[in-house]
Order: C-alpha cells, then structure tokens, then sequence
C-alpha cells in the first residue's frame, strides 16, 4: 500500500512503467511484441505481425525499420516522416493470405492519428523468406 495515497499498489505497475504496452494494440510490452522485430531480433512471421510491427514503428518514427521491412521492388530511398503526426492507435479490419504456408497476403486497416485516421489496404510479400510491405490503396 502506498503510504501517501492509502491505495493498494499493484506489484505489475513499477514493470508496467517501464515496459509499456506495445503501440500495435496487442496486450504484450513492447520489448515481446515488436520491439523483438524492430532490433532485428526476430522476423514478423506473418503479414499482419508485420503490418502491427511497421505500425509501431511509425509511432516510434523508426524509419529504418520501415525502410528494411519495405519490398525492395517498391521501397522509396528515404520517408521524411513527420515530427508532429501523433498516431493514436491500430485496427486490423481484416486479412487475406499472408500466413506462414503463404507468400502473399493483405491486411486492412485503420491506423488513427490525431484529427483523423488513414484506411488502407496494405498488399505484402515474402522477398528473400520475409515478409515485406509491397504497397497500399488507400480506402474511405
């Protein structure tokens, strides 16, 4: 119990603090999730691990993983990402293919941003045995 709030404190929250959640929305910290991809630790094992990852690493304006996990048939030479675009949270709508026995698939989803939010269809495939991003169609 903390002594000046009189309230219970859980054992999780000083773990939580320094662990946070992971920006793709799965309930892991960020270090399991795809913290674990973006050191290059591990390899997304499908399409919308990889979609989640590349989520997350716009939050963290990791444009060099961005960069690696794009295909190299459609990655443009740098990003420019921008300082002041706050994103707020990640919805998978829906997947095609993209799993372990595939080699291309989709994800659909919506990615929200403060004062709006981006709807795509992101097309992915393997380059090399990774998945990679290929490239979107924006949606309303």
């Amino acid at each position: 119990m903390s002594r000046r709030t009189g309230r219970s404190r859980s054992p999780h929250s000083a773990a939580a603090a320094r662990n946070p959640e992971c920006p793709c929305g799965l309930a892991e910290t960020y270090e399991r999730c795809c913290g674990r991809f973006h050191r290059d630790d591990a390899e997304a094992p499908t399409a919308e691990a990889l979609m989640r990852s590349r989520y997350s690493a716009f939050v963290r304006r990791d444009e060099g993983y961005l960069l690696r996990t794009w295909h190299p048939r459609t990655r443009p030479a740098q990003l420019g990402l921008d300082a002041g675009t706050r994103w707020t949270g990640l919805e998978i709508l829906g997947t095609t293919g993209g799993s372990a026995f595939h080699s291309t698939g989709t994800v659909t989803f919506r990615a929200s941003f403060t004062g709006g939010s981006l709807h795509e269809r992101s097309r992915f495939e393997r380059a090399g045995g990774a998945w990679t991003y290929v490239d979107g169609d924006f949606l309303d």
